[in-house]
């Protein structure tokens, strides 16, 4: 038994001369590295069918999910979010202006809002029954009667949509019916409709309109036309706009939005087969992500300088965190 003894002390000699190296070289050298925790992994972007999308807040202006959000696209009739805010840039005075409705509008190709030319309705009338209810009809009237021409008002169209923040749209028409080099992006879209809800009080409440009943100048019956965003119908908490479009060549295509306890965010989905229930999946992704807002007592907050003697709030203020 003696070569056990001699193992014994031998592993009885490397112990100590281990611990005293540990002692030299410090603990860390003949640490044992711990298995890593794994944290909590961060949410997956949203899966969407879309060829293009883009969510976006509309309070901060900031981009929360985008794919392929560059990409030029055939907008269809959300071309018509960017006739209506070129539209409202003009004044109250020109809306309320009699509207021209040519032979030209008249025979637009559907969807229409049923004009005849005899028909004697103002222009915000008109816009208003053109975002409900796709009105390509009241599109061309509309350009025609604040721009002269359909051409002329396109013009006024690109101007408008430079100055929201598009930098990657080119406009030829008011209605979004296909026509070679008319396109837009998901990014920019989804900002010149969050330039609307954030700018135009009117452009807010004409887009959350489920139905409208237009009103004439004249003795003219009044009619009543219903929306084409089912989104807008759907329960969907807080929804709230905005437009939406189908041409062959641009697919199903949906601009929607929704704002809950006062933050908006939108989201623009192009030739998505899916695009109610992508609209409200990506939409639930956003409001996740939102930052949370908690209580914070005065007594918790810092008096700022200057501040000293003046009256605040009695029970404090909701800080972001």
């Amino acid at each position: 038994m003696k070569w056990l003894y001699k193992g014994k002390v031998c592993l009885a000699m490397l112990g100590v001369c281990v611990w005293m190296a540990g002692g030299v070289l410090g603990a860390e050298a003949f640490s044992v590295p711990l298995p890593e925790v794994s944290s909590p992994t961060a949410e997956a972007e949203p899966v969407t069918a879309a060829e293009s999308a883009c969510l976006l807040d509309v309070n901060t202006g900031k981009i929360l999910f985008s794919y392929h959000g560059n990409e030029w696209v055939h907008p269809a009739s959300t071309t018509k979010i960017v006739t209506l805010l070129t539209a409202l840039a003009q004044g109250r005075e020109r809306l309320e202006q009699p509207l021209y409705i040519s032979r030209q509008a008249v025979e637009t190709e559907p969807s229409r809002l049923g004009l005849a030319t005899t028909d004697k309705v103002s222009v915000r009338e008109a816009l208003t029954g053109m975002m409900v209810v796709s009105g390509n009809d009241a599109a061309v009237a509309v350009a025609e009667t604040l721009g002269g021409s359909v051409p002329a008002f396109a013009d006024m169209m690109n101007g408008q949509a430079k100055k929201m923040g598009a930098t990657h749209s080119l406009f030829l028409n008011p209605n979004g019916l296909t026509q070679v080099h008319h396109h837009t992006t998901a990014i920019d879209m989804a900002r010149m409709a969050a330039y609307g809800m954030k700018n135009y009080a009117e452009f807010r409440d004409i887009v959350g309109l489920k139905s409208y009943t237009m009103k004439y100048l004249d003795a003219h019956k009044p009619k009543t036309v219903y929306t084409t965003n089912r989104f807008l119908r759907s329960g969907y908490i807080g929804a709230d706009g905005i437009k939406t479009g189908y041409t062959r060549a641009a697919g199903p295509c949906l601009v929607a939005s929704a704002t809950r306890n006062g933050h908006t965010l939108i989201v623009a989905l192009f030739n998505d087969a899916v695009r109610w229930q992508d609209a409200a999946r990506i939409l639930d992704y956003g409001f996740r992500h939102l930052p949370q807002e908690r209580f914070v007592p005065n007594k918790e907050r810092r008096i700022q300088p200057g501040m000293r003697g003046k009256r605040r709030g009695r029970y404090g203020k909701l800080q972001r965190v």
